[in-house]
């Protein structure tokens, strides 16, 4: 039964449509400093080509917003401008032509300076991601709150100011670095409003952990229809981030992007290397523009076969070869040495 997804507002971030029932679109953040125009665009063309469809890029000071402009006219992504601190880098981002701009209500919320970006948006027609963060959020409150109900708090305080000056055009993010607290946070969010909801847990740590942090909040809550954005933020490469985010999105049903592979996780029944076999044949289909198909790569003669026959192609392996099934049907015995070089051309041949 496919994922019932609470309906938000449609906000457009250059050709990407957010929210509505628009797939849920895959965003990353390129992790050089802005003003290395080269080394950014060649990180934007990476991300591009691993599935990244929003890019964002930190403006942390003058030489970062003149570089802006040069990576815009260059990038077939949209790019995100991160502004922090200093409003002014903000308006000169939207001058270079960012498609939105991320502000955060911990370190810019003084009503000039926000109704002075506003404008500047307003005559754009560009959004604005309201990016709450608890490593930085600014208690509303008088009494105090914990972290779900301050960053909430925080966010709708800042719709309130920009709707205050006529705005509507906005994206809500609030990030926690606990699981907890961000699933928490969406959930109230979800409840007081109808822009769009940018999924994310924050500061998670090394791939490892911060996979799993991520696919824990983010899955919950996907699971639940809430969120029309996702990063997934590890202390490693964009493009891991992209693939994690990817792989996310397809185990709920809600992408589709390319081959699925399964695989058993071994024992002392299995007698190839069937972990080298599937990382190896997981490695070079990233590399490849394949049409989604259902692979399986399977060690052993007790659930090998059955897996293999559900599965568009796989492979039940013996000693040193196993049985190949196409659509079910058990075709003929190919070698362990030659199993994914003979799977990513049956993979090919469905293009």
């Amino acid at each position: 039964m496919p994922i019932s997804r609470k309906i938000k507002k449609v906000i457009r971030v250059g050709k990407v449509c957010i929210g509505g029932d628009n797939p849920v679109v895959i965003q990353s953040m390129a992790k050089v400093k802005t003003s290395s125009v080269g080394r950014v665009l060649k990180q934007i063309s990476e991300l591009e080509n691993a599935g990244c469809q929003i890019v964002r890029l930190a403006v942390k000071d003058i030489n970062d917003a003149r570089a802006f402009k040069k990576i815009r006219k260059q990038s077939s992504l949209p790019l995100v401008a991160d502004i922090h601190f200093d409003y002014k880098l903000a308006l000169m981002a939207i001058d270079s032509g960012a498609d939105k701009i991320r502000l955060n209500p911990g370190n810019i919320y003084k009503d000039n300076e926000v109704k002075e970006v506003i404008s500047a948006l307003k005559s754009a027609q560009v959004p604005l991601r309201i990016g709450v963060n608890s490593g930085s959020v600014k208690s509303r409150s008088q009494k105090k709150l914990c972290v779900s109900d301050n960053l909430v708090s925080s966010a709708v305080s800042y719709v309130k100011k920009v709707e205050g000056f006529g705005f509507y055009n906005t994206i809500i993010s609030l990030k926690a670095s606990n699981v907890l607290d961000t699933v928490l946070a969406y959930r109230k969010m979800a409840k007081v409003s109808d822009y769009p909801l940018h999924l994310g847990v924050t500061a998670t740590g090394a791939s490892y952990s911060g996979i799993i942090k991520s696919s824990i909040a983010l899955g919950s809550l996907l699971l639940e229809g809430i969120g029309d954005t996702i990063r997934v933020s590890l202390t490693d490469s964009p493009v891991r981030e992209v693939y994690a985010a990817k792989a996310i999105l397809e185990s709920l049903g809600l992408g589709n992007f390319g081959p699925k592979i399964i695989s058993c996780p071994t024992c002392g029944r299995c007698e190839v290397s069937l972990v080298k076999l599937v990382n190896d044949l997981q490695r070079k289909i990233l590399k490849l523009n394949l049409k989604p198909v259902k692979v399986a790569l399977m060690g052993c003669v007790v659930n090998g076969p059955g897996e293999a026959k559900e599965a568009d192609l796989g492979i039940a392996f013996g000693k040193r070869e196993g049985l190949f099934f196409r659509n079910g049907k058990p075709l003929k015995k190919v070698r362990s040495l030659e199993c994914v070089d003979f799977l990513l051309k049956e993979m090919e041949s469905k293009k």
